[in-house]
């Protein structure tokens, strides 16, 4: 069967495009490889060396100074704008939003983008979308929450993070609430584990709020913080697949060991505390290494790309940090600033660390690893699916196995808001969304396959989508002359104007008396919807 394109007539149309068209859409390896490399004409970098402007990027600078590394530029502020809504809020900055950034003289506009950015109404919603990775929000098998708790669990999260609870709040309440999982949403910390055995639950608590995989620890060490969590009960009740978690202060164990804090310190208890609420209160106290530790190098790896201590959920004595005085100097931030986990953002993404080039100044291989650069990450599998939405005036189909009215997915809601694992549809499975089995960060899949580059080339899903595209239809109706279609395709799809060779290149397209407006907008629309500029983070 032929390919939708040659059925169309595309195929014929882009016969006639210069070879270079092509390398933009369909030259996934050459891109990745020299796509971003450093040209006189760049869009992805500026001439202006970093400078440090905080004590982040003193950190870094020196160490990178030391290995004789030399720092990317500053990144451009086409590149800027599209990265920060990518990374604060995961959401394309609209066309207006791009073109009003770029073209303001403002000294601060970067700092007051930063600053909008994290009071927007799709932060709750992006980073909701992260913790509930973390956290196993998820219906059906193998966590088996049943829509009404996930849904009350996703609420709960988004709010916190909405409300900016601090984060050693949002975790005591996660390791200590009891009642219904259905009215009580935090206890479905509990709910969501597939192992809910003593040492089962100590092994999540270690993952999510210590970065550490505890399975690999002493059984004797494992053993004394599984005796925290002995006494957690649960009971169902009448209603379908709601259960009651609570302190069992009659549950015995008389093999169970004396409860035994990470730090080889024996906890003291009385017979009617809940043991959970006294490793709560040791994990919190700001004393504690591993906690604010963990929190730190996480929202780190999530806006840079990789944590100080890499993998981000592999905290270890054997995996140390790459930098350490800055790994403690976020630890300290985070301490004065009461965990309130946004004036990490904020301290973070203002550094002219975060703000670097993805165009590496040197080769060397510990350049990564001291963030010499930014890195380049495909984005994810939600934050995809909404921007081709957005971009086309379209709308995804979701599904549950869960039928309404327990599961209601309206049509207009984004992948980001989901608030279900269990909600999906085959773009999201096939571009990697992370499955909320584990809490493992590795469980989402980021890595661009040949599957879903052929998707994108070459489906009916996306060729829909830019049939149907206002964005095209808009520009071509309104007789604006080929510049500004040109100038608003590269706006809305990259987020930066192209520049005078691109320009020229398209251009020749327009000139073509065979060729329509309205096909060379949609051409080039597929073109750089399938571009590695548009599928990655730059």
């Amino acid at each position: 069967m032929k390919s939708w394109w040659m059925c169309s007539g595309l195929q014929a149309r882009l016969e006639s495009w210069p070879r270079s068209v092509f390398l933009l859409a369909a030259g996934w390896p050459l891109l990745l490889a020299v796509g971003f490399a450093r040209s006189a004409e760049s869009p992805f970098e500026t001439s202006v060396a970093p400078k440090a402007a905080g004590r982040i990027d003193e950190l870094v600078f020196a160490r990178l100074d030391r290995l004789k590394i030399p720092p990317a530029n500053l990144c451009s502020d086409g590149v800027f704008v599209r990265r920060a809504y990518l990374d604060a809020i995961g959401t394309l900055p609209t066309t207006q939003e791009a073109n009003d950034f770029i073209l303001s003289r403002d000294a601060n506009k970067r700092r007051a983008l930063i600053d909008r950015l994290l009071e927007r109404p799709e932060f709750p919603d992006y980073w909701g979308m992260k913790w509930c990775d973390l956290l196993r929000v998820k219906a059906e098998f193998p966590i088996n929450l049943w829509p009404n708790a996930a849904q009350a669990y996703h609420r709960w999260i988004r709010d916190s993070i909405r409300d900016r609870k601090p984060y050693d709040q949002f975790a005591r309440e996660l390791l200590t609430s009891s009642g219904s999982n259905f009215r009580v949403a935090p206890v479905n910390f509990y709910r969501a584990m597939q192992n809910r055995e003593p040492e089962g639950i100590a092994q999540t608590v270690a993952l999510t709020f210590m970065g550490v995989r505890a399975d690999k620890w002493p059984a004797e060490k494992l053993a004394g913080l599984a005796a925290f969590f002995a006494k957690v009960g649960a009971k169902s009740t009448s209603e379908w697949k709601e259960e009651i978690i609570f302190f069992d202060a009659a549950k015995t164990n008389a093999t169970s060991p004396a409860p035994l804090f990470p730090d080889g310190q024996p906890a003291k208890l009385t017979a009617d505390q809940d043991p959970r609420a006294v490793f709560a209160d040791w994990l919190i106290e700001p004393q504690n290494a591993w906690f604010t530790r963990n929190i730190a190098n996480r929202v780190w790896s999530w806006l840079l790309g990789r944590g100080i201590i890499h993998e981000a959920d592999d905290i270890r004595a054997d995996n140390p940090p790459s930098n350490p005085e800055l790994l403690a100097y976020l630890e300290s931030e985070l301490i004065a600033a009461k965990y309130d986990p946004k004036q990490l953002y904020r301290l973070i993404l203002n550094s002219q660390t975060y703000q670097l080039a993805c165009v590496p100044a040197s080769d060397q291989p510990e350049a990564v690893a001291n963030f010499a650069s930014y890195p380049l990450r495909r984005l994810e599998a939600e934050v995809l699916i909404d921007a081709l939405n957005r971009l086309t005036g379209t709308t995804e189909k979701y599904t549950s196995a869960i039928p309404e009215p327990f599961t209601f997915i309206p049509d207009d809601m984004r992948a980001i808001a989901l608030p279900d694992g269990s909600i999906a549809s085959p773009f999201l499975e096939l571009f990697g969304r992370a499955a909320r089995d584990t809490g493992l960060e590795s469980e989402r899949n980021n890595r661009l396959t040949a599957a879903q580059a052929l998707h994108l080339l070459n489906s009916s899903h996306v060729q829909r989508k830019i049939e149907q595209s206002r964005l095209v239809q808009t520009l071509t109706q309104s007789k604006s002359p080929p510049r500004e279609i040109v100038n608003g395709l590269y706006l809305a799809v990259l987020s930066r104007f192209p520049t005078e060779n691109e320009q020229s290149l398209v251009a020749a397209q327009f000139q073509n008396p065979g060729n329509k407006n309205r096909e060379v907008a949609a051409d080039l629309a597929w073109a750089l919807l399938n571009s590695a500029e548009f599928l990655y983070r730059h």
